[in-house]
């Protein structure tokens, strides 16, 4: 037999210390995020069975408002649920896209108008400044829809009553949509992590606002299934600022 020079079984050896470190991270990642979804499941399912336990004991009225309270919860856990699949269907390249030339802002228009009354009823402030037509896309036009609505109801989300949204717009070799909300923001050591998986910021931009803690990775994942990117940096405003970089089509 041929034994392998000394250099070689050095370098096998240090493949293999790196192999099993990162098959131990791995390991430890996936453990860690059975834990962060269970948790997640957990609460919403806690405080359902805390009401309901309470209203067949006589301790809280079955009234219009236990009734409410119920269907918040309810609300929160099919989201975290519904949020969960759809990572899922991410991870698997198994989330359906139907690409087609589109024109991003009139879209990005469109689900502004959405959000201009229940903005409007905490009174936040939201401005649109991406006018005219703009440059085309190759996208699929269901999924850049729910790319903007997620970032605009984050930014509603954790903006404090009173506050401001605005979203503007930079066109050059591709497209720059900025979406900039007010107080309260994000400790700058913080944001790079905004886009992980159930991670939340402590305090004001936390669960009691009614988010997953997904929202942030289903758009970092659809916009890297149309080419593109995000990042997020502090705001002027106060708050954050996450930048979205899609490519334009060049057949324009």
């Amino acid at each position: 037999t041929c034994a392998l020079p000394i250099y070689e079984l050095g370098d096998l050896a240090a493949d293999l210390n790196t192999l099993v470190e990162t098959l131990e991270q791995n390991q430890r990642s996936r453990r860690q995020w059975i834990a962060d979804i269970s948790h997640e499941l957990r609460t919403p399912l806690t405080v359902l069975r805390g009401e309901l336990e309470a209203m067949e004991d006589g301790v809280r009225p079955l009234n219009r408002e236990s009734i409410q309270s119920l269907s918040l919860e309810v609300k929160q856990l099919k989201r975290l649920v519904d949020d969960l699949y759809q990572l899922s269907l991410s991870d698997q390249g198994s989330l359906s896209y139907e690409k087609e030339r589109v024109l991003p802002l009139e879209l990005l228009r469109g689900v502004a108008e959405g959000f201009i009354v229940t903005m409007q009823q905490r009174q936040i402030i939201l401005t649109v400044g991406c006018e005219g037509e703009g440059p085309h896309l190759l996208a699929d036009p269901q999924r850049l829809t729910q790319l903007f609505t997620n970032l605009l109801e984050n930014s509603q989300r954790y903006t404090d009553e009173g506050g401001e949204v605005k979203v503007h717009c930079e066109v050059g070799s591709s497209l720059l949509i900025h979406f900039e909300d007010s107080a309260p923001g994000v400790p700058p050591e913080l944001i790079p992590r905004i886009f992980e998986r159930l991670f939340r910021v402590e305090g004001s931009r936390n669960r009691d606002h009614g988010g997953s803690g997904l929202g942030l990775s289903i758009v970092q994942s659809i916009a890297k299934a149309h080419g593109g990117e995000l990042r997020a940096e502090p705001s002027s405003l106060g708050g954050l600022t996450i930048t979205l970089q899609l490519p334009i089509d060049p057949k324009r």
